[in-house]
């Protein structure tokens, strides 16, 4: 075992009792200090090991691209870690390898990420790297065309070989439409074609800004002299220039309707079930994680038990649950060969439908209990995971308890509970949309019985029908 390793398992930093009555998870003391330019810093000092993780967040990400330019922070999150400050992108990433750090940067729908864990002597160095990524990027046109290039190379590839990696981004897309949940987060080939140097400079002066920033720090360091570097890095930087777009929280969907994406040849169809689901500040969301445990959240859920290991008709199946700052979908995947597709997509909407008729009884809410008691407390252990907790807490405007009374809301769940929350976010098997990746000479005819059919071809530059 790596030092690193021994170290992350070593920092105890959370309460933990494990067992059927009794279960605590809780977060380590933490300052949260605004600036004046409306950065955020959440500190909490620890000492156990000489670590230090952090996490910062912009609030944006893909929400924000710009109509018909999908993929921009993307794009961007992945270039500002080719080149900033004085050095350019070799130099770059030889500061942060040639201390065995970890430095990474990546967008989601509703925030661009930078993500970092290293030893504690190197702070200053690291939060320099951070501070230059985020105010001093270099942005070299090059740079971003060799990017763009490779993200568009990387699409065609999946869609050539593993196209299900691709089913999120055209099931969101169907589903959500318009709403901005349904923009491809990396960006289809057509519109990361589209994006000029131009462009990305200016998204990045309008959506980049102290005002949008939160810094997530925890670890080995002493308090009031991470505050002063902290603020000297940060507190300057200027906000951006732009306001976010306000985001609304889309209408399930009523009735049935079906994307066909073609895909000639294909020996396998890949399938995408859902509709609209809750947000990230549910309040019975211990219930809901309970039953998403029990339908298709582990190896023996009802979806993999029904699918693959009693009927043998796929790898794997799984129920996702996507919770923003305005609802997600919530999601049934899985794949089959073609010829077995229509009895596969039933059988799945099948327990759909006795999951919605006959819920969660007492045993196998107790075995999901205990399935979340062992999974969820190693989710919180390194410094690097609780900097990520605390911002993700911070960018959704959540405090504390939103991981220190999870346990207790836990215990006490209950079958009607969770019945309750079956009944608040799955959909009936009579309300969803249909995404399936396949041969569409093979199972056109089939799935046109599912409910409306669109149909584009897997070699259309872009995700949206």
């Amino acid at each position: 075992m790596t030092f690193r390793c021994a170290a992350g398992l070593a920092l105890s930093l959370l309460s933990l009792v494990s067992g059927v009555d009794a279960f605590e998870v809780t977060l380590p003391a933490h300052e949260r200090i605004v600036l004046d330019n409306g950065a955020v810093l959440i500190l909490s000092e620890q000492h156990d090991v000489p670590l230090i993780g952090l996490e910062a967040v912009v609030h944006g990400g893909a929400v924000t691209d710009p109509d018909g330019l999908n993929g921009m922070a993307s794009l961007l999150a992945e270039l500002i870690q080719h080149g900033a400050g004085q050095r350019d992108a070799a130099a770059f990433a030889d500061a942060f390898e040639s201390v065995g750090a970890r430095l990474r940067a990546s967008a989601e729908l509703e925030a661009l990420r930078i993500s970092a864990d290293f030893m504690a002597r190197d702070a200053e160095l690291m939060i320099e790297l951070v501070a230059d990524m985020l105010q001093r990027p270099t942005l070299d046109e090059q740079e971003m065309i060799k990017l763009q290039t490779r993200s568009i190379n990387l699409i065609k590839a999946a869609k050539g070989g593993d196209p299900g990696e691709l089913l999120p981004d055209y099931g969101n897309a169907f589903l959500f439409g318009a709403h901005p949940y349904g923009n491809p987060v990396s960006g289809s080939e057509e519109t990361l074609a589209a994006i000029s140097h131009e462009q990305l400079l200016s998204y990045y002066g309008d959506f980049f800004g102290g005002d949008r920033l939160i810094v997530s720090v925890v670890g080995d360091f002493n308090m009031e002299a991470m505050k002063e570097r902290l603020t000297a890095a940060f507190g300057a930087w200027r906000p951006a220039g732009a306001e976010l777009p306000e985001l609304w929280a889309a209408s399930r969907i009523t009735g049935r309707r079906v994307l066909l994406i073609d895909k000639p040849g294909a020996t396998q169809t890949y399938f995408w079930i859902g509709n609209i689901g809750v947000a990230i500040d549910y309040p019975n969301r211990a219930s809901l994680d309970l039953a998403n445990t029990v339908f298709g959240g582990r190896f023996t859920s009802m979806l993999n038990k029904e699918l693959r290991v009693e009927a043998g008709l796929t790898y794997g199946a799984r129920a996702l649950l996507q919770r923003l700052s305005r609802p997600g979908a919530v999601v049934i995947s899985s794949f089959t060969e073609t010829a077995r597709t229509i009895e596969v997509v039933e059988m799945a909407l099948d327990v759909l439908g006795r999951l919605r008729r006959s819920g969660v009884d007492d045993d196998a809410a107790l075995s999901a209990r205990n399935y979340i008691m062992g999974q969820f407390p190693p989710r919180l252990e390194t410094a690097a995971q609780r900097a990520r907790q605390f911002a993700m807490l911070e960018q959704y405007g959540l405090d504390a308890s939103y991981i220190n009374d999870y346990g207790a809301m836990l215990e006490a769940t209950s079958v009607e509970s969770i019945t309750a929350a079956i009944d608040d976010v799955y959909p009936t098997p009579e309300n969803v949309s249909f995404i399936l990746i396949g041969d569409a000479a093979s199972i056109r005819e089939a799935v046109a019985e599912l409910g409306p059919l669109t149909e584009m071809s897997i070699d259309e530059p872009r995700f949206r029908p």
